[in-house]
């Protein structure tokens, strides 16, 4: 078969991809083999592919890849996440667009256009996935609200809602004004921001005396209901008992004493505003405050505000302070820098808001998810995170899990005409209850009322390793039994907490077993500048984009040249073209072997047996390495050891040292010994890059229709002989140090040279340095020889007679140069060796390497004085 000089990733990719798929080589089913599994970590359904999702795609799929063929069941299940918050966000646009308001919609006209929405615009990215060569079992394929997973949720909720763990009540909660929901401390991201700190005097009731309080945050002064200081704070105590009017709505508010002051911060004394502060929120529930709610949903003043009804919070801030400098309650204006709360999915300053939410108890569920990580029965790798995971599980807070929006699953809970509730999983069976709860027999779910609210998106994915085997509603599946626990987790640090914790909670709580073995944490993509990849930034190229320019190998290896577990990744476009030009590499590598000529006839060289022996030993060392560096999840070192193995032992020594002469034939012997190589070569390569290994595979021989290179048994490493591959590191300097003598004296490769030997070596390689130094012969010698350029290995002297081959004059003036350079070099090394200072205060092992220059420069003059000396005899 004609093989094309040039790599084309167009012609192959989707070839091979679509052979793949329709002989169903990604698909498991469970059966006596070792499972190996891993679950995606599910992105959004409103998402498209970005460079976070090509690293740890890549990385997911190597694992699967290798898996699959050393022999185990390997199953990856692919789905996406209904994402509530960015879900709802996209139709609410899609429907202004559309000139329709959410809100004059009912829930379920809504939902149409959400589903619809879904069903046109979800799963573009499981398809770009594709391109990648994802090779997910797409038959598996899951969505976190299809019925069977949906069902699972509301089964687990009811499940710990009457254990106790589940609880409703007015907490005070993270409000996003934008998407009018609330969300959970996780979801929270404090950003140092330059505030102003507003100094603001309070008149005390009845007397012309004022308090000043100092506060970032003036517009809440309106929902304010007391004033709080030290009860040891001298300055104060002439106040106690007493009360202060807030400015601009003149209500009388009580001056109150609590050790929680700072008596250091602003000026010891303090707003207390319990609806919109969680510190004052436990402050008033202490000392049984009003609670004022002066914020609307979206963030604009309600009626209880009294002033400004209407206004954005931040407009308000605006113009309180200018009506309270001039009603003359400013006493003065500081800049100051504060941490301030941001929405995760919308980027909205979080307001802090007194809410009726649904509660998940987390203390109980977090020792076991704790215990299991510190010992290691979950791995992370790296294993820095631990730490981390430890901090956050030991001062877990419970987890508010409702949400108030309309793209979810619904809350299975439901009111009474006569008020309390009931948790059911069905209507049907929220009915029985209700009966059952009320004594009332007729009533029937038109007379209950289903709580409005959603459950927060990871109340569903935190049970995602085990209810895509249906886990939840069967615990006792075949599927469940054999894929659970799954093996390898790949997901980012910055979800630790979100999904990784409570998913080994979830285990714990309805398997009591892991969910997986291992947590491979990949580092976030920056640019060169160390910015996250971002679109508003302007600085993520096109995934997609860069498929078509490099190949989906190209940017596989692109992404992984630089991803260290844990550590970010420096992306930069050239890695990518360093990934293509690898795979160019070992094509012309193929193309140069395929197109050999075998003659059976012709004896095997002597050079080539050599080669061969070398090579076999080096290859099963390396692939010991290789897999070392898997089983540590060093992935990006596992690609450099095959990149190195391929690029410079096996192209820039085995082949050269195999290869025939310009239009000769090879034996037989040697070409079988060379595709077998190549067959290994391209099987370790594979999980790496699966579209050019598996078009090289296929070349290589006949191949039958259901064959492929995915489902071939992955190599392992054979006995090794450390001794020859140290032997013949010993050779490729030899042949170096022949080829830089060639090249200082200008000497055409193909003049053949004798090289003479006086020392330390074996000459079982010898037909190996006679081919790649093009020598006429190897002779040993006792003596020195005068008038030849010489070079070292170890402790063998090696001698060129250069005769005519070099001119003497010019050969001179160059090693005079050389050695005037070294004297110099040597005299400054001199300067700082006596000097008593350094030698005395500067490290010990400082002043060892200026005694090992001084060494080196001597041995250098030296033989640079005797080779001067020969060529003048």
């Amino acid at each position: 078969m004609e093989i094309p000089a040039k790599y084309d990733p167009s012609k192959t990719e989707d070839k091979w991809y679509k052979y793949w798929m329709d002989n169903g080589f990604f698909h498991s089913e469970p059966d006596d083999r070792e499972p190996y599994t891993i679950v995606i970590p599910p992105p959004n359904v409103t998402g498209v592919l970005h460079m976070g999702h090509m690293l740890n795609n890549t990385i997911q799929d190597i694992l699967v890849r290798r898996a699959r063929m050393q022999g185990k069941n390997a199953c990856w299940v692919p789905g996406t996440d209904h994402a509530s918050i960015a879900t709802e966000a996209k139709v609410v646009a899609k429907l202004k667009d559309e000139g329709i308001d959410k809100n004059k919609l009912s829930r379920d006209e809504f939902l149409e256009h959400a589903w619809e929405w879904k069903e046109k615009h979800g799963g573009i990215i499981l398809e770009q996935l594709k391109k990648l060569g994802a090779s997910c079992d797409w038959e598996r394929t899951k969505f976190t609200m299809d019925e069977d997973m949906s069902k699972s949720v509301i089964k687990v909720f009811v499940d710990l809602f009457n254990k106790g763990l589940i609880y409703r009540g007015v907490r005070m909660v993270n409000w996003d004004p934008q998407a009018k929901t609330a969300v959970s401390d996780e979801e929270v991201n404090y950003k140092e921001v330059q505030s102003k700190l507003y100094y603001v005097r309070y008149q005390v009731e009845g007397e012309d005396d004022f308090v000043t309080i100092a506060t970032t945050r003036p517009e809440t002064i309106l929902g304010d209901t007391a004033v709080c200081v030290h009860p040891e704070d001298e300055r104060f105590k002439h106040l106690h008992g007493k009360k202060v009017i807030v400015p601009l709505v003149n209500r009388p508010v009580p001056i109150i004493q609590d050790e929680y002051v700072d008596r250091e911060f602003g000026t010891g004394a303090l707003k207390i505003t319990p609806a919109h502060d969680l510190n004052d929120y436990e402050i008033g529930d202490k000392h049984n405050l009003e609670s004022i709610d002066i914020f609307n949903d979206d963030g604009t003043m309600n009626e209880s505000a009294q002033l400004y009804i209407g206004e954005d919070r931040f407009e308000t801030r605006k113009l309180i302070v200018k009506d309270l400098d001039e009603a003359k309650h400013i006493v003065k204006i500081e800049d100051y820098v504060n941490k301030v709360g941001y929405s995760e999915r919308t980027e909205a300053v979080i307001e802090p808001k007194l809410s009726m939410q649904w509660f998940l108890k987390m203390e109980d569920l977090a020792k076991p998810a704790l215990d299991n990580v510190m010992n290691d029965n979950v791995q992370f790798h790296p294993p820095k995170f631990k730490n981390t995971y430890k901090h956050w599980m030991e001062n877990v807070k419970d987890w508010c899990v409702s949400r108030q929006l309309w793209w979810g699953h619904r809350i299975p809970a439901y009111y009474l005409p006569e008020g309390g509730y009931v948790v059911a999983e069905t209507e049907e069976e929220a009915v029985k209850i209700a009966q059952e709860k009320s004594g009332n027999k007729n009533l029937t779910i038109n007379d209950l009322r289903q709580d409005e609210d959603v459950l927060d998106t990871w109340f569903s994915s935190w049970l995602w390793p085990i209810s895509v085997f249906d886990g939840i509603n069967e615990p006792d599946n075949e599927d469940y039994n054999y894929y659970y626990p799954t093996n390898d987790l790949v997901t980012a640090p910055e979800i630790l907490f979100f999904w990784v914790a409570r998913m080994i909670m979830a285990g714990y709580e309805y398997k009591e077993e892991k969910p997986f073995k291992n947590v491979y944490l990949t580092g976030i993509v920056r640019d060169h500048l160390r910015r996250k990849m971002s679109k508003s930034l302007g600085n993520s190229p096109d995934p997609i984009g860069l498929m078509k320019k490099y190949g989906a190998d190209g940017v596989r290896v692109g992404m992984l040249l630089c991803s260290p577990a844990g550590g970010d990744l420096l992306f930069d476009e050239s890695l990518t073209e360093q990934g293509r030009n690898f795979g160019n590499k070992i094509w012309n590598a193929f193309r140069l072997v395929k197109n050999w000529n075998i003659d059976e006839s012709i004896e095997q060289p002597e050079s080539a047996k050599q080669a061969i022996d070398w090579f076999k030993n080096r290859l099963n060392s390396e692939i010991e390495q290789i897999n070392d560096l898997y089983e540590k999840f060093r992935l990006s070192d596992a690609l450099m050891s095959v990149y190195k193995l391929f690029w410079d032992e096996f192209s820039s020594w085995y082949l050269e040292l195999v290869k025939p002469a310009y239009q000769k034939p090879i034996d037989k012997a040697t070409f079988e010994a060379t595709m077998s190589f190549f067959d290994i070569m391209v099987k370790l390569l594979h999980p790496f890059m699966p579209f050019i290994t598996e078009e090289i595979w296929q070349l290589m021989g006949d191949r039958k229709d259901s064959e492929s290179l995915m489902i071939e048994k992955m190599p392992e490493s054979e006995k090794y002989d450390e001794e020859i591959i140290e032997a013949f590191e010993f050779v490729k300097e030899v042949i170096s140090g022949v080829r830089n003598i060639r090249n200082e004296n200008n000497i055409a490769q193909k003049e053949q040279i004798s090289l003479k030997i006086k020392g330390d070596y074996e000459n079982q390689y010898d037909a190996c340095i006679v081919k790649m130094a093009n020598l006429s012969d190897i002779e040993s010698t006792e003596t020195k020889i005068e008038g030849a350029v010489t070079f070292m290995v170890k402790s063998a002297e090696f001698y060129i007679e250069l005769g005519d081959l070099v001119d003497v004059e010019e050969e001179l003036k160059k090693l005079q140069e050389e050695l005037d350079y070294n004297k110099g070099f040597l005299n400054s090394v001199m300067k700082k060796l006596s000097n008593e200072r350094f030698v005395n205060n500067a490290p010990e092992k400082v002043v060892n390497v200026e005694k090992k220059k001084k060494e080196d420069a001597e041995a250098k003059i030296k033989v640079l004085e005797e080779r001067i000396t020969s060529l003048k005899k």
